[in-house]
């Protein structure tokens, strides 16, 4: 990399491997902060609670008054390790994010001005490795997806972002694609 510090975003939709990927990339660099946006959840299980709403990612309630702020949370956390380690991880979907070229542009100038790089690690797995692999995780947070999967699915964007610059594909659909992925990556960051 040209920089020598770097904000890693890796990304895709949930059940994709985001958080086995993310901890392998963590664990093979020396300098590293590793944010994950999933520590949150316990805070926006407690604005669902107090608002008297029921706990479901998937709502309005969640779209209008929590999901952003989370971004917003994570983002700062990684903008202020910055000032103190080479490399920051964070784990976390950006679906929109990802796929808003304004957005990403204004995120690599804030980080220019820190003297920091942006790498984008785009997850790709299939729709139906990513179902099982929900069913397998069994947390309550994707109760309401696996219960409404149709309607879950249909909202999801399995493709590669574009128009915001280059990316790196990991491929993780298989231990086999992981493993050439995970090699590629550790060359990339070196």
């Amino acid at each position: 990399m040209s920089t020598l510090k770097n904000l890693i975003l890796v990304t895709s939709p949930p059940a994709c491997g985001k958080t086995f990927v993310s901890k392998r990339i963590a664990e093979s660099l020396d300098h590293v902060v590793y944010l994950d946006k999933d520590t949150l959840i316990v805070l926006s299980h407690q604005i669902f609670k107090v608002a008297g709403q029921e706990c479901n990612r998937s709502s309005d309630f969640f779209e209008e008054n929590i999901r952003n702020y989370e971004y917003y949370a994570i983002l700062d956390l990684a903008f202020e390790a910055l000032q103190y380690e080479n490399n920051v991880l964070i784990n976390a979907p950006f679906t929109r994010e990802i796929r808003d070229p304004k957005y990403i542009a204004d995120l690599r100038k804030k980080l220019e001005e820190k003297g920091a790089g942006l790498v984008i690690v785009w997850v790709e797995t299939s729709p139906e490795v990513c179902h099982q692999r929900m069913i397998e995780r069994a947390s309550d947070r994707d109760d309401w997806k696996l219960a409404h999967w149709d309607e879950y699915i249909a909202k999801c964007n399995f493709n590669r972002p574009t128009d915001i610059g280059e990316i790196f594909i990991f491929n993780n659909n298989s231990m086999e694609e992981f493993k050439e992925s995970i090699e590629r990556i550790k060359k990339l960051l070196d």
